[in-house]
């Protein structure tokens, strides 16, 4: 791509949690510097001091983090182009502003919130689709270009409010090449006078990311497609700066639509679907009532980080061969900029289900565990690891979470109360009963049999009874566990053990058997 060093960029705002797209977004700067040999920085864009959010900042770190998207410089981590927050950064910003006013590419508007709204409303009045301060709309205003230099010298000096603009041209072709789109064109006429300079002193987002981007050595902007109508008004700022010869390439991200592809995804479709848009639980303030409330995270609702990743990477990027399943490392292998469509992708959560279900699989049952006894010990119950390790063996294929061990899994601690009624109502009989009983008296006084010596032996007994064993299975099921579903049915009797099988069958048989009450 290039011979320069390759350095890339997160820089998202301390507003809030970060969204499911911002985590893709630095998914894929983290796979094409690692790819490249570069390095990935983490910048905190925290000019708009109106919208910084408590506890924004950490969250960002610790998702990140958890995703296991490791920040070679930056916020957390340091290095040569500190300080990596923008609030910290402010001095440095007027500099450039003030070049840009020496220069000619930038001067003082002085206009009134009321005056503004004033030029808004003529031009609505006059049917213009897109009320704005640019080229043409500026000679009408109060500002540099437009007042005697003897008056905006006076109004410097007596300290009125003003901000300063970049002086678009008006007539002019911006064109820059994405590496996702292709060469794009825009016609300078549709770009404003954006402002650079707040009247607080505070540079907007647009002045201080190209320069933050040009002294931190920035070589790949990759944002998310929602940036790309400022992407010209940033080539026009690097060109102004005179930095033009060191700008970095710009990649533009496929927008992230909800399930059913008819709009951004955001926040309030995860609430109605039922799906996190998160990566990590938050709590905060809901924005219309500003009651305390909290937002479902992935990791809280058990999924695993290398799923999480492994999804997020499909949404936009394909590795042009049939393979799903990439460990992060094999994604850093397999990843290129220009496989990146610029179709928007479609967020489907039965699929981000499926790669956590593959993940849970694969781990060891030594890893497993763990998930099975921080449950047992919250509901007192007492395990030993090697006992957890065969029941999450037997449980793995039946699950989708870590959490969902213990619900599936209780029955191994806790006899049942309660019999799949369906299948006793259909199977239940006498001769099931006594057999069944008999079979309870049959097994060994042993601590340990193996399920295949339980299988034989349920087999003769069943046949010694004059049963068919397919007979009796279920049913033999739901005695001990009391449902007619779940793991292996004898790696199951042989995690309980013969004595506690055998206690839950006579059990059954009473119940069973008993008279229904009335």
């Amino acid at each position: 791509m290039t011979e320069r060093e390759v350095r890339v960029r997160f820089a998202p705002s301390p507003t809030g949690p970060l969204h499911i797209g911002g985590v893709r977004t630095a998914l894929y700067n983290y796979l094409l510097a690692r790819k490249l040999g570069g390095k990935m920085l983490l910048r905190i864009e925290d000019t708009d001091q109106n919208r910084f959010v408590p506890g924004a900042e950490e969250y960002i770190l610790e998702a990140l983090a958890w995703c296991g998207i490791v920040i070679d410089e930056g916020v957390g981590v340091g290095g040569p182009h500190a300080p990596y927050k923008q609030s910290e950064r402010k001095p440095l910003y007027r500099q450039y502003a003030d070049q840009l006013i020496a220069s000619g590419h930038a001067y003082y508007a002085f206009d009134t919130p009321e005056e503004l709204d004033a030029m808004r409303a003529r031009l609505q009045a006059a049917k213009v689709p897109n009320p704005q301060y640019n080229s043409i709309t500026r000679a009408q205003m109060r500002n540099s270009l437009t007042l005697p230099e003897d008056e905006v010298k006076q109004l410097l000096a007596s300290g009125a409010q003003y901000v300063i603009r970049l002086k678009v041209p008006r007539k002019e072709e911006v064109r820059f090449q994405d590496l996702i789109r292709g060469w794009v064109v825009v016609h300078s006429s549709a770009i404003d006078d954006k402002v650079l300079m707040k009247s607080d002193g505070m540079p907007t987002y647009h002045l201080a990311n190209i320069v933050d981007d040009h002294l931190m050595e920035i070589s790949h902007v990759i944002r998310g497609e929602e940036w790309l109508p400022s992407a010209p008004l940033h080539v026009l700022l690097y060109r102004y700066l005179g930095w033009e010869s060191t700008m970095p390439q710009f990649a533009h991200l496929p927008l992230l639509l909800k399930p059913d592809g008819t709009g951004k995804l955001s926040k309030r479709d995860g609430d109605r679907l039922g799906f996190p848009v998160f990566p990590l639980e938050w709590h905060g303030l809901d924005g219309d009532t500003g009651e305390p409330t909290v937002s479902a995270g992935y990791r809280e609702s058990g999924y695993l980080p290398e799923a999480l990743v492994n999804f997020l990477a499909f949404l936009g990027w394909n590795p042009g061969s049939q393979q799903e399943i990439f460990s992060m490392d094999e994604l850093v292998q397999a990843f290129s900029i220009e496989r990146v469509s610029k179709s928007p992708a479609k967020f489907d959560q039965h699929k981000v289900k499926w790669f956590n279900e593959h993940y849970l699989r694969a781990k060891p049952d030594a890893e497993l565990a763990p998930y099975l006894l921080t449950a047992l010990a919250e509901h007192g119950i007492a395990c030993d690891q090697a006992k957890a390790e065969q029941i999450v063996a037997v449980m793995k294929e039946r699950v989708s979470f870590p959490n969902d061990f213990w619900q599936e899994a209780k029955y191994f601690f806790q006899a049942p109360t309660a019999y799949d009624q369906a299948v006793v109502a259909k199977k239940w009989s006498p001769p099931v009963a006594a057999a069944l009983t008999v079979y309870a008296k049959a097994l060994p006084d042993a601590a340990e049999v193996s399920a295949e010596d339980l299988k034989v032996l349920f087999t003769q007994t069943m046949e010694a009874q004059g049963l068919k064993p397919g007979q009796v299975l279920q049913l033999l099921r739901v005695a001990v566990t009391g449902g007619a579903a779940g793991p292996d049915l004898f790696e199951t009797l042989a995690i309980l053990g013969p004595g506690e099988v055998s206690k839950r069958l006579h059990a059954a048989v009473a119940r069973l058997s008993a008279p229904a009450a009335g």
